[in-house]
């Protein structure tokens, strides 16, 4: 896969993709990167990128102009193009598993009140939500969605690894615990100590039940509820009304 990002703040982005798992992938040929400068195809003297909204209203907007030359030299028309924004769809494990799927993806970072519409109507084909607030950077966004696609791509993460996550079966993920057994009076628990593999998961599924329906019991609508998980939610409200 290769990841192309516009942007007018380089630094950011490059900071992110120079270090960690995401520098080690792209040095393997994993994954292939590249930064536009959308200030280096402003048509001005003065490189200005932005401007004020037709209509009135606080704030200024990207211009189409500077965006479109970047866009251009990329080729963007015949790729998967992502816009960050919080009006956009919400993104989720789902939605990273689908752009992971793409050969290229080229996000385009706003600024300040956003990119003409023009660009969004001829360019982008996703319009992706982070969440349901406002940030002041597109570049962070836009490093959301691609560290949420590549860590998908075969051979970054094992496929162990990927599938006791959470959001993988639709359930957060159980607690993980490592040495000393004991810290600041706590103990790590029993079971994970025994040695049994099936107890152990037994209680690793139990605190991923519980945890979902104590934190986000609205991913259950999505679960595919097995017999085991049936039973667990079953000992759960039983112990909660003996409360």
């Amino acid at each position: 896969m290769k990841v192309t990002v516009l942007t007018l703040f380089p630094e950011i982005i490059s900071g992110y993709l120079d270090a960690s798992i995401m520098a080690k992938v792209r040095d393997e040929g994993k994954i292939n990167t590249e930064v536009v400068q959308i200030r280096d195809f402003a048509q001005d003297r003065h490189r200005s990128c932005d401007d004020a909204p037709y209509g009135g209203g606080a704030g200024m907007v990207l211009k189409p102009e500077p965006l479109a030359l970047a866009l251009d030299s990329v080729d963007a028309s015949s790729k998967r193009v992502v816009y960050p924004t919080p009006s956009g769809r919400p993104f989720d494990q789902d939605y990273a598993g689908e752009l992971g799927k793409a050969d290229e993806l080229v996000f385009i970072c706003g600024r300040y009140e956003g990119i003409d519409q023009r660009i969004i109507d001829e360019y982008v084909t996703d319009e992706i939500s982070i969440g349901d607030y406002v940030i002041s950077s597109g570049e962070i966004a836009a490093l959301v969605i691609i560290d949420g696609v590549y860590r998908l791509l075969e051979g970054v993460i094992s496929r162990e690894s990927l599938e006791e996550e959470s959001f993988s079966r639709g359930l957060l993920e159980y607690p993980h615990y490592t040495r000393p057994a004991q810290f600041h009076g706590r103990d790590v628990p029993e079971v994970l100590l025994s040695g049994h593999h099936g107890e152990i998961q037994r209680w690793r599924l139990l605190k991923q039940v519980e945890k979902t329906v104590k934190i986000r019991p609205d991913l259950l609508e999505q679960v595919d509820i097995t017999e085991e998980i049936r039973n667990i939610l079953g000992e759960l409200e039983t112990a909660r009304k003996g409360e």
